[in-house]
């Protein structure tokens, strides 16, 4: 049970939709409409481009949402949670997720070196390294990676590029990384990210991810998205929704996470 609201969670953090709001899932550019990185425009062109990305990423020192998720499994079974995250910077992820009637089945707490989860059904308590992300997503994540995704900034762009696409007001870049082959969507005019398909380096791995940005709102200055799918297809296809119903900047947050007495160790 715990492995599996784990993985749901952050599952659903990968891909997220909205149940209450149209998110438009379009293909992806095709990668021969991608042009070769040639010459000294080229490459100052991409360079400009990736500085005003990294530049243009969301910061804080503490965030808190309500987020809806649902997820929908390869036999198209749906689970509704909801979901409270609060999030220090560089330091802490913390998340209470509910189930039905809002009865709180799990209670997480991430640092830069540890997992720690409370399995309030059956009472027990799991202490893991940070490497636990690892084992549970199978994607290389860690705190600063985890707190990236959830705030909606590009996560796995790498600075080596070699092929990019600017058609109207879409930035599409190629990136090449130690595990992921990115090929992003940006709004060329705030660099804000649209779309994200993820595949493995790996010849041998057939898993890949498909991630969407949608309904941008603009709170105390920052430009945050609402709503995200992601499809991830492996042996099986998998998709979530992902709906921030509400979300705050920088208010002073606490991190409650108290061991009940009567709680075994897992």
């Amino acid at each position: 049970m715990i492995r599996f609201l784990f993985f749901l969670f952050f599952l659903s953090l990968l891909m997220s939709c909205s149940s209450s709001r149209q998110i438009q899932t379009g293909n992806v550019s095709n990668d021969t409409a991608l042009i070769a990185k040639t010459g000294e425009d080229s490459i100052a062109f991409i360079k400009s481009a990736y500085d005003s990305i990294q530049n243009n990423k969301i910061d804080f020192n503490f965030f808190s949402a309500k987020i809806n998720v649902i997820y929908k499994d390869a036999e198209d079974k749906e689970y509704n949670l909801n979901t409270f995250l609060r999030m220090k910077k560089d330091s802490l992820i913390w998340v209470s997720v509910n189930a039905v009637f809002g009865i709180e089945v799990m209670r997480l707490l991430i640092s830069r070196d540890s997992v720690k989860i409370l399995d309030k059904q059956n009472k027990l308590y799991t202490a893991r390294s940070i490497s636990f992300l690892h084992e549970v997503s199978g994607l290389p994540l860690d705190l600063k990676t985890m707190q990236n995704l959830l705030m909606g900034n590009v996560i796995f762009l790498e600075p080596e590029i070699p092929a990019f696409n600017k058609t109207g007001n879409e930035l599409t870049l190629l990136s090449i990384g130690n595990f992921f082959r990115n090929l992003a969507i940006f709004n060329a005019s705030d660099y804000n990210i649209l779309r994200s398909r993820l595949d493995y380096v790996d010849p041998q791995s057939k898993r890949s991810a498909d991630l969407f940005y949608n309904n941008y709102v603009n709170k105390s200055g920052v430009k945050f998205s609402e709503t995200r799918k992601i499809v991830v297809n492996d042996v099986k296809k998998l998709s979530l929704d992902m709906d921030f119903k509400q979300f705050d900047f920088n208010e002073e947050l606490t991190f409650p996470f108290s061991i009940p007495q009567n709680y075994g160790a897992n």
